[in-house]
């Protein structure tokens, strides 16, 4: 059968490219006589597989040289507890700015272990824009302050980081990981779940600073503590091997691609296309403010709820597959993560249009 286009939050579609290698070395990597998803993550072959991805990574994302990268388990929600773990331990606070579920998520984790504040929130209009903080609205002897950069679920994102002083700023970047240039050194802590926008799920990418590792709590597992996994170059225990070979084939397309800037170029195209949509529209419209509307995540309604029922039904019967919007949004949601071409977006508005045609009263 065709493949579809599929508008998935997560796990997400994959670089066609990076699929068919993937396919082609399934059964016999590069000679080895034997998959990735076999052999040992100890053997010459699979080290220079992961070491291949690192520098890879380290090479689009220009990442300094006093950062580690970490390929963990657990999912980008096992950070919400290892960060504090590692983190909060000086004076054993943590700011945040709550803008959506993950964010909340969290801070709540985060409460569990110290003195977590939220310092903003934008719950009030059900995560629609980003607050506007100030430095002085974080407490200048917190330990860091937590944003997500990207909002899966609401379609948000900070395009003006908060001015958080001396303060490492940690970031979230589950669902922008990749989608376009971010200065590294503006961060103590970035991290990700591969699933969106680098691999199939299973990895989890954490970039960070050297001089926030090794404070970890007493109370902190040998699993989550950055020290145990940065000392053993995330080879500690068995890591998610054949994640970590996917991550590393999007890595190389990326490159192929252009770069970092050339996604973005590509991303804003995209996303020009379907807001531009939008907001024309006399049936559908966007949830967000439009200085705050995400690259990656485009949540919109009808306004009526059977008629969102309508639209996700008749475009999944079109090959327009996970267009329903999450619970606390509702009507519908176009995630167009690196690997969604543009002519998924542009047949996308053509059935957009098409519906409106037949559905507008």
């Amino acid at each position: 059968m065709a493949r579809v286009y599929n508008f998935s939050a997560g796990p997400s579609m994959l670089p066609e490219e990076v699929l068919k290698q993937a396919a082609d070395e399934m059964l016999d990597y590069q000679g080895s006589g034997q998959s990735v998803m076999e052999m040992s993550h100890r053997s010459k072959v699979y080290d220079k597989i992961i070491k291949d991805a690192e520098a890879d990574l380290r090479e689009i994302m220009n990442i300094p040289d006093n950062y580690k990268v970490l390929f963990l388990q657990g999912g980008a929600s096992t950070q919400f507890a290892m960060i504090p773990m590692n983190l909060m331990t000086k004076n054993g606070k943590a700011d945040f700015v709550i803008t959506g579920q993950w964010a909340k998520k969290a801070y709540e984790e985060a409460a569990r272990y110290g003195d977590a504040k939220a310092v903003a929130s934008s719950k009030d209009k059900t995560f629609s824009y980003i607050p506007k903080v100030e430095k002085s609205d974080f407490r200048p002897d917190a330990d860091y302050v937590h944003i997500c950069l990207n909002n899966t679920i609401y379609g948000t994102k900070w395009n003006i980081l908060p001015d958080t002083g001396d303060v490492p700023l940690v970031a979230d970047i589950s669902s922008n990981i990749l989608s376009e240039p971010i200065d590294v050194s503006k961060f103590g802590v970035l991290f990700a779940g591969a699933q969106k926008n680098v691999a199939c799920a299973g990895v989890t990418i954490v970039i960070i600073r050297e001089d926030l590792i090794g404070n970890a709590m007493d109370i902190t597992p040998t699993m989550l503590n950055y020290k145990i996994h940065a000392d053993s170059d995330s080879l500690y225990n068995t890591p998610p091997c054949y994640a970590i070979y996917i991550a590393g084939l999007t890595f190389k397309w990326i490159k192929k691609m252009g770069g970092l800037e050339a996604m973005k170029e590509l991303n804003e195209k995209k996303a020009k296309l379907l807001y531009d949509f939008l907001d024309s529209s006399k049936l559908f419209k966007g949830t967000v403010v439009p200085e705050d509307r995400s690259l990656m995540n485009v949540p919109f309604v009808t306004g009526d709820e059977e008629l969102d029922a309508k639209f996700v039904k008749e475009s999944t019967a079109a090959g327009f597959v996970n267009l329903k919007g999450h619970r606390s949004v509702g009507g519908m949601r176009a995630s167009i993560y690196n690997a969604m071409p543009y002519e998924g977006v542009e047949k996308l508005v053509e059935f957009m249009k098409k519906f409106e045609a037949e559905n507008s009263k």
